[in-house]
């Protein structure tokens, strides 16, 4: 799927099936970006929703500059920080809620490998400052561009490189000997 772009020029053609698609393919992702904003997986999911609602009804919005993902992450962003406006207080869900949720299917062994190692990388990166964790999330576990990381974060591309090289260097003392091996 190219970005989404033809799923959702598809979709604007009328095949309905094609936004199941779109929304397959980026649910996930979404919502545990978001729930780095809102700390709570029930609400995130929600805002997630509320974005493909949005993509849905004001269809002549997205223009293809950007990748779809890119455009999709904006708006959770957008409504994320409204959201954390509107409240007061805000309730705070553990962070490894959000990593459950972002959990591939696989097999038990691989998770099993996987998991203190990611556990180590998800905790540290917890600790950082939250532009530099929204940086590190989009750059390296969205595996967006900088550029595209950028448009979701309302920065230059050199605001997002700055943060990335400082998360990196806090992570590192963060994780200690074996941030090394991890980073």
């Amino acid at each position: 799927m190219d970005n989404g772009a033809s799923s959702f020029r598809r979709f604007l053609d009328g095949d309905e099936s094609a936004f199941d698609e779109i929304m397959k393919e980026y649910f996930r992702s979404l919502v545990f970006f978001i729930c780095r904003y809102v700390r709570d997986v029930n609400i995130a999911e929600d805002i997630a929703i509320d974005a493909f609602s949005d993509l849905c009804v004001h269809r002549h919005r997205y223009n293809f500059k950007v990748s779809l993902k890119t455009y999709l992450f904006m708006i959770g962003r957008s409504r994320a920080l409204d959201y954390l406006k509107r409240q007061k207080h805000a309730e705070t869900v553990g962070f490894s809620d959000a990593v459950e949720l972002a959990s591939e299917d696989g097999e038990p062994a691989d998770a099993v490998l996987q998991g203190e190692r990611k556990k180590a990388v998800n905790l540290a990166v917890a600790k950082l400052p939250p532009e530099m964790a929204t940086a590190v999330h989009l750059v390296y576990i969205e595996e967006m561009t900088y550029d595209e990381a950028a448009k979701v974060m309302k920065r230059s591309r050199k605001q997002v490189d700055n943060l990335l090289y400082r998360a990196k260097k806090e992570l590192r003392s963060i994780l200690g000997e074996e941030g090394r091996q991890l980073l």
